[in-house]
């Protein structure tokens, strides 16, 4: 019996050192199957943090771009501004020189209109030297005794644009 049991305890140690060995073979491919999908996933992970890279740079571009367009935008529209405000200071300024001389007229209309007569009673022309005797033509048809100029000049803004 000694014998038969020193046999099964041997065979029974090599079948445990087969199943050992089995334990670890099947250990080394769980562990080889790890290692395989880690690497996969990491390959993987790398792909993504690529794309999300490459996507970022397109996007970088792609505003870049917007922002110049954006800042042309702009500065034409600075440019066109300008250029307008410059006309606007100039029609100001035609509009205060018009204005100045349209008061100038008026006030010049109304010194004309309120001194009717007081250079002497009314008469004979003080034409007559230059036409015939009898002949008020001239005096009818002076600019400054003409019906229209005892109305004031009046003058908008609108007649001014060109």
């Amino acid at each position: 019996m000694a014998s038969s049991s020193g046999t099964s305890s041997g065979s029974s140690l090599l079948q445990n050192s087969g199943s050992e060995e089995d334990l670890q073979a099947v250990m080394d491919e769980r562990k080889r199957k790890r290692m395989i999908s880690n690497r996969e996933s990491a390959r993987r992970s790398r792909m993504r943090k690529q794309k999300h890279l490459d996507d970022l740079a397109s996007l970088v571009t792609q505003l870049r771009s917007e922002n110049h367009q954006i800042l042309t935008s702009v500065n034409l529209t600075t440019q066109k501004y300008l250029a307008v405000e410059a006309e606007n200071s100039v029609l100001r300024a035609q509009v205060s020189e018009l204005s100045h001389r349209l008061e100038s007229l008026n006030e010049i209309n109304h010194f004309l209109n309120s001194t009717n007569g007081v250079f002497g009673p009314p008469g004979p022309s003080p034409t007559s030297f230059f036409e015939p005797e009898g002949s008020s033509t001239f005096f009818n048809n002076n600019p400054f005794n003409m019906a229209y100029l005892s109305q004031p000049i009046m003058a908008s803004a609108d007649m001014l644009q060109y």
